[in-house]
């Protein structure tokens, strides 16, 4: 299949009214994180479900082109079908991978971000030299940013935290609350399985910790230990 005859199928399944919320929801007003991006109005599942349509059908260079998109779902779809052939086309992963990364201006909201970057970014990365995450942890794109971040959920599902303990370490004094959020979160995927590191973790830099990235952090914890290190980030 082409681009062009898988945007003319999502076309049929625009709905307006979606399109708006969802355009509110990704903060696409001016000024907001999402500015200017346009939706169709198309939820999750129901890419999901083109995903597994058109996955034997697609090749590289039209998901290529798919990912140009002016339509935010376009570009999801294209996300859900490069994580869809890393997975089933070892031979096409580093290809994959060099596409990814030198296509990050369309991968330009949290949710493209966190549902492709932990697969590709962390999945090719995870046996390799991991510097590419360094780079990007520098990058001025809070996307860029927020891509180093997630790619470590991977590394955390296979219990190796150090790169994800040392890039939340260099976001300490980042801005940008998603960056807070996403840190946050993946420091408390690290202790859903090795709660002594992330203590360890806080008990350096909770006073530094942004109140959102320690709040995410400690979400799952006991209230006598959340109140613990909410005192200790007021600090």
């Amino acid at each position: 299949m082409t681009a062009k005859e898988i945007l003319k199928r999502l076309k049929q399944l625009e709905n307006p009214a979606d399109a708006k919320f969802l355009q509110r929801f990704f903060k696409t007003g001016p000024g907001e994180y999402g500015e200017g991006d346009v939706f169709l109005g198309i939820r999750v599942p129901a890419a999901r479900k083109l995903v597994r349509e058109f996955r034997d059908q697609v090749p590289l260079a039209e998901i290529e082109k798919l990912l140009e998109s002016e339509f935010h779902e376009a570009r999801l779809l294209a996300l859900f079908l490069l994580v869809e052939k890393f997975r089933r086309e070892e031979e096409s992963r580093k290809e994959i991978f060099e596409i990814y990364l030198s296509r990050t201006d369309r991968i330009n909201n949290w949710d493209l971000v966190d549902l492709s970057a932990p697969n590709i970014v962390g999945g090719w990365l995870f046996e390799r030299d991991r510097k590419p995450l360094y780079r990007l942890v520098k990058s001025k794109s809070v996307w860029e940013r927020r891509i180093a971040v997630l790619a470590t959920f991977y590394f955390i599902r296979e219990k190796d935290f150090a790169d994800a303990l040392e890039l939340a370490e260099l976001l300490l004094r980042d801005e940008h609350d998603l960056m807070h959020k996403a840190t946050g979160w993946m420091l408390r995927e690290i202790g859903k399985r090795d709660v002594k590191t992330l203590e360890t973790f806080l008990d350096r830099h909770a006073a530094k910790m942004p109140r959102t990235m320690l709040r995410y952090a400690i979400e799952k914890f006991p209230e006598p230990r959340r109140k613990h290190y909410l005192r200790a980030g007021r600090s």
